[in-house]
């Protein structure tokens, strides 16, 4: 199984992170947990001020008013996005460290040049590594 993402929502994720650079960007992805299907991405303010260029941080308030409006929209949170900044796509500790289970993670390489890679990450359940899933790009 796969991450299901239409294609006109992953070119909105990768103008958030085109527009934020240099700095780590943030967002959720927002559709169907039965089909793993993204519909809709949820661009989120990086609230980091100390180290915005390889952290972000967004507070509980708005993580929380944003996956109710979804929940309102029959949306369910399908798992989240970021950026890194002149870095590879892979997850680090940090990542994997603050992952929640039965969640896609979405990992964006961002350059000067723009969006060079992605990949899409799930917790294994011992929490010891991150698992690469597909990412299937749908019209």
């Amino acid at each position: 199984m796969g991450l299901r993402l239409k294609r006109a929502e992953a070119e909105r994720m990768h103008a958030h992170m085109r527009e934020g650079y240099p700095h780590e960007v943030v967002g959720i992805l927002a559709g169907s947990r039965d089909t793993w299907s993204v519909y809709h991405v949820v661009s989120l303010v990086n609230e980091r001020a100390d180290s915005p260029a390889n952290r972000y941080h967004v507070s509980a308030l708005a993580l929380h008013r944003a996956e109710e409006a979804l929940a309102a929209r029959g949306l369910d949170v399908v798992g989240y996005y970021h950026s890194h900044p002149d870095h590879p796509s892979a997850y680090s500790d940090f990542d994997r460290d603050h992952a929640l289970p039965n969640m896609s993670y979405l990992i964006g390489a961002v350059t000067t040049g723009g969006v060079v890679g992605q990949q899409s990450w799930r917790l294994r359940d011992d929490r010891s590594a991150m698992d690469e899933e597909d990412i299937i790009l749908e019209d």
